[in-house]
């Protein structure tokens, strides 16, 4: 009986001891990921505002220099091209631009309008017309015209000389008239930059004939002689265009021009 109850009570502190091991294990293990898991999805979640958008100012920009209705059409343009999100609109009656956008893109669109609303390059050719007799140098002369970049410019010097186109009633006082320049005309058009000038330019030479018109005819007999030419020029520097054979002589001209930045 006393064994009995020896085996007893050792099985009983066995058993004791096993629980309390457990509960100081339990205890001392760390929170299962699953729990936090579960811990976070219970908060509510925060939903996210979206950011508001940028404020916008509008602004008028009044050109000085846009003479030309191509001129406000370019700037207009290139604004829309580098601010793809600002408003553009043109007033061409008042030679303006009115822009709607952020604070940051209209300092671009002034500092854009700045750069390029500026007044054209002006230049001045020389034209020299050199004199040839049977090859031999006989005189020159020159001739100054003043063109903007991209404008044309034309000169003319000479005669104008009347041509009948028809009559009233068979009348000579009634007669149709119209005009045609007899002499030197010269049309100029530059364009490029100030290192590489383009050169567009039609040089014409006319005069009256000395041999008479029909006999059923009034007009004038005109000869005329003309160059064209497209050419890159140097500023400062002098460039031969070609020549031209005066008709019905042994005479021929040379012609020379050079172009000067004004302003």
């Amino acid at each position: 009986m006393q064994l009995g109850r020896i085996a007893t009570g050792r099985q009983g502190l066995t058993a004791a001891a096993i629980f309390a091991v457990l509960a100081l294990a339990f205890a001392l293990l760390p929170p299962r990921a699953g729990a936090q898991t579960r811990t976070e999805n219970t908060q509510p979640s925060e939903a996210k505002s979206p950011m508001p958008p940028a404020p916008e100012t509008v602004q008028t920009f009044f050109l000085n220099n846009a003479s030309k209705q191509n001129d406000l059409s370019d700037i207009q343009t290139d604004l829309r091209n580098v601010l793809p999100k600002a408003k553009i609109y043109g007033i061409q009656t008042q030679n303006a631009i009115t822009i709607r956008a952020t604070t940051e893109d209209m300092e671009t669109a002034q500092k854009v309008i700045a750069d390029l609303d500026q007044p054209r390059k002006l230049y001045r050719l020389t034209y020299t017309i050199a004199d040839f007799d049977n090859g031999k140098r006989i005189g020159s002369q020159q001739f100054t015209l003043l063109v903007a970049l991209g404008e044309k410019s034309t000169f003319k010097q000479g005669s104008r000389v009347p041509i009948v186109t028809g009559t009233t009633d068979g009348q000579p006082q009634n007669s149709q008239v119209q005009y045609q320049d007899v002499g030197l005309s010269i049309e100029a058009r530059v364009s490029g930059s100030p290192d590489a000038l383009d050169l567009q330019t039609r040089i014409v030479q006319s005069s009256l004939a000395e041999e008479k018109p029909a006999a059923t005819s009034l007009d004038p007999v005109v000869h005329q002689t003309a160059l064209d030419e497209s050419a890159e020029l140097t500023q400062g520097k002098p460039l031969v265009l070609g020549s031209l054979d005066l008709p019905g002589t042994a005479r021929s001209q040379e012609i020379e021009v050079v172009a000067e930045l004004v302003r």
